[in-house]
């Protein structure tokens, strides 16, 4: 007996080709973990996040003493508001945090309208800067 390296691979090759076409392609395919109704839930709350996040802290600059404030130190208050918008979305999330924050605050009484004043311009002045470094 004699054996033959080539006849051996040509077997091998030919068992191989054999399995791969007879095996139903869903056991091949690749099962997906989330379903796509999953993922398109998952984008609608987190766009409907995004928008809400967006509407509090442009609220925040549209309110008459935030405008008064970004007049008064030459800051176009609609050139905020439209920066607010290219924000990433742990940024916005992080500015409506603390835009939510400074209005409770002003609303109980605990700020007065230096503190304000000074938390509208940082605020303006973080917006700004995060836009213009992009």
């Amino acid at each position: 007996m004699h054996f033959d390296l080539r006849q051996s691979a040509r077997v091998l090759v030919s068992c191989i080709l054999i399995t791969v076409f007879t095996l139903p392609p869903s056991l091949l395919a690749q099962t997906h973990v989330v379903s796509p109704a999953d993922l398109q839930r998952e984008v609608m709350t987190a766009t409907r996040a995004r928008q809400n996040d967006i509407d509090n802290v442009k609220q925040f600059f549209s309110s008459k003493a935030a405008e008064k404030v970004l007049k008064s130190t030459h800051i176009n208050p609609e050139q905020v508001k439209a920066a607010v918008s290219t924000l990433s979305d742990a940024e916005l999330a992080q500015l409506a945090s603390r835009t939510g924050k400074a209005q409770r605050d002003l609303a109980a009484g605990t700020l007065s309208d230096r503190d304000l004043i000074i938390i509208i311009l940082a605020v303006a002045a973080l917006v700004l800067i995060i836009v213009a470094v992009r």
